[in-house]
């Protein structure tokens, strides 16, 4: 017979997680699971993204209160995006390829680098989730979920970057059923090395701002800062950081990218 401590050794940290993330959906969060500063202003439910890398995960919100946390899949508050009429057919609404918006591009030390962000639509069934599942896949990209019936019903974001000629990896991504706008001076980013098969400096910072957002600062651990400002539409020019509308993304999204041998210090965005 299999002893208490055995079974709970057999538990996936993908187990643990999910089920975390399902209590978590009933309290408010406190104390974040790795370090976490409350800078004051009242707690506020957080927006849980997953990261796909031994990173942080930071949201600042316009309370004042600033979290550092190992992010969970899980839904928004109680306010919700006004929902559009949906076309009919799945393929209409993205449900078996995604939406893709190039977020960034550029060239660093002779490699071209991109970041770009998926968004698969809602599968209305049980079968629309079987097929949408194995298109993730397929595409090499892995939902927080432990079987397709729990996308029914659900939006499900990936952002990700590629260097040179290597594959896409994952570096945040989320499976929701409610999305929560974002205010003023809000923010949720993760910072990465640039280059997913180094453990070099988290100089590559990806995050999502309110659309009313004009501006956002990046500033570095060696003092020096880069500047984004928001532009209207989803064209990219190489080496340009920007603010950005992502397809089928109710938030604007920006990326920057520090110095080398830098990493990330913060991130600031006016209220």
């Amino acid at each position: 017979m299999m002893s208490a401590d055995q079974e709970n050794l057999d538990m996936t940290h993908r187990d643990i997680t999910l089920l975390l993330a399902g209590a978590a959906d009933e309290v408010e969060i406190g104390i974040a699971p790795y370090q976490a500063v409350i800078r004051g202003g009242r707690r506020r439910r957080a927006r849980r993204w997953a990261i796909a890398a031994a990173t942080t995960l930071v949201l600042a919100g316009s309370t004042g209160a600033t979290l550092a946390l190992a992010g969970l899949p899980g839904e928004g508050g109680n306010r919700v995006a006004p929902a559009a009429t949906q076309p009919a057919s799945p393929e209409a609404r993205h449900v078996y390829v995604p939406q893709r918006t190039t977020l960034a591009t550029g060239i660093d030390q002779g490699k071209k680098w991109r970041v770009h962000i998926d968004v698969w639509g809602v599968p209305r069934d049980e079968t629309e989730a079987r097929l949408q599942l194995d298109a993730m896949r397929r595409s090499g990209e892995r939902p927080p979920v432990r079987q397709a019936s729990d996308l029914v019903g659900k939006t499900s974001y990936f952002v990700g970057r590629s260097v040179g000629d290597g594959k896409s990896s994952t570096i945040m991504f989320n499976t929701v059923k409610k999305v929560e706008p974002m205010s003023a001076g809000d923010s949720q980013f993760a910072a990465v090395p640039l280059d997913p098969g180094t453990s070099g400096p988290d100089r590559l910072v990806v995050g999502q701002v309110a659309k009313s957002t004009e501006q956002v600062t990046c500033t570095w651990k060696d003092g020096t800062t880069s500047v984004v400002h928001r532009v209207p539409g989803y064209d990219v020019n190489g080496d340009q950081g920007v603010i950005r509308p992502a397809a089928g993304s109710p938030q604007n999204w920006f990326v920057c990218l520090g110095p080398k041998g830098t990493g990330s210090k913060s991130v600031g965005v006016p209220k």
